[in-house]
């Protein structure tokens, strides 16, 4: 698919974050490390919520899709900018662009209704935990998980459309380290008022909207637990949606402060180290976070480690 409108730019070069040889081979190797982090963490955990049958519940079919829109959102910016900083290519093409744009904002956006549904999710376990089996079915995690990717679908391609609609006529230094809209926006010589207001519009609909459904969820997940009289009780309750608390606060936080702050504060050295974080070190922290803090991930892992290692010992016996 062409996205070009009318437009003289057929290629664009990601600045990326310095022309020092000697940082980029550091950086380089930074972000491979943590890449690599990321997906053997994310694809863990995917691993084991589809084998361990301990783990074969909606939270963990939430916490399996996450992984899943983990590994793709960070693969659709990080594998291009490591090729720049190794072989000192920051060329993309148009169409290239573009198709970069769309998926990282049909993931993010995909990611942001996941988080909100998995708050609600830790409600009706915690709130409603004897019609938690009649309401978080396998029919009903099945159809909320799906709408996450299909809305993110949708949200994405209306972002795209306008944004290729846009006309570059002379400059192609996108000051990122991938195609987003702000800096791309930035090198138009078109009127982008319409883009802004879809920005701002769609933006506060998906993100803050989302946000506002978690941050409602926890208000009524607090206030139950409160009212739960032993201090074990409030404990237990607690620590199974602390996870997902401190993983809502890493991706809304980023994502509300990047593209819902007013524009007289706009920096875009700023949005790349926002990005690096959302996009490169989030990825990698969410794994760690539920495995770190979940028991039942623990011993999952635990029990998986043991088992293959008495298949080993018996296939070793057995030759």
């Amino acid at each position: 698919m062409d996205w070009r409108n009318k437009t003289n730019v057929d290629v664009f070069i990601l600045v990326g974050f310095s022309n020092d040889p000697k940082v980029k081979m550091g950086l380089f190797m930074l972000f491979s490390l943590i890449y690599t982090i990321a997906l053997t963490g994310n694809f863990l955990l995917i691993v084991l919520t589809r084998i361990v049958r301990e783990l074969h519940t909606p939270m963990y079919m939430f916490i399996c899709n996450l992984s899943l829109l983990d590994i793709t959102f960070t693969s659709v910016t990080v594998p291009k900018m490591l090729i720049g900083f190794w072989l000192e290519c920051n060329y993309i093409s148009y169409n290239g662009c573009f198709t970069q744009l769309y998926f990282f904002h049909f993931l993010g956006s995909s990611e942001c209704f996941l988080l909100s549904i998995m708050g609600y999710d830790r409600y009706v376990a915690i709130c409603h935990p004897l019609r938690y089996p009649q309401i978080m079915d396998k029919k009903a995690t099945i159809r909320l998980a799906s709408g996450c990717w299909i809305t993110g679908f949708f949200y994405s391609l209306v972002h795209t459309i306008f944004t290729s609609s846009l006309s570059f006529c002379s400059s192609r230094e996108v000051n990122h380290f991938f195609c987003d809209m702000p800096p791309l926006l930035k090198l138009s010589c078109t009127d982008i008022s319409k883009n802004m207001i879809i920005i701002f519009a769609l933006g506060g609909l998906a993100a803050g909207a989302s946000f506002l459904l978690t941050l409602i969820s926890y208000m009524y997940i607090i206030a139950t637990i409160l009212q739960i009289h032993s201090a074990k009780g409030r404990h237990k309750a607690f620590s199974t949606c602390a996870s997902h608390l401190i993983v809502v606060s890493l991706f809304f936080g980023t994502i509300l402060f990047m593209y819902l702050r007013p524009q007289s504060s706009y920096s875009l050295e700023h949005d790349k180290m926002l990005g690096v974080f959302y996009n490169v070190i989030t990825p990698m922290l969410n794994p760690l976070i539920y495995s770190l803090r979940n028991k039942e991930v623990k011993n999952a892992l635990r029990k998986w480690c043991m088992k293959g290692r008495e298949n080993c010992i018996e296939l070793r016996d057995v030759q």
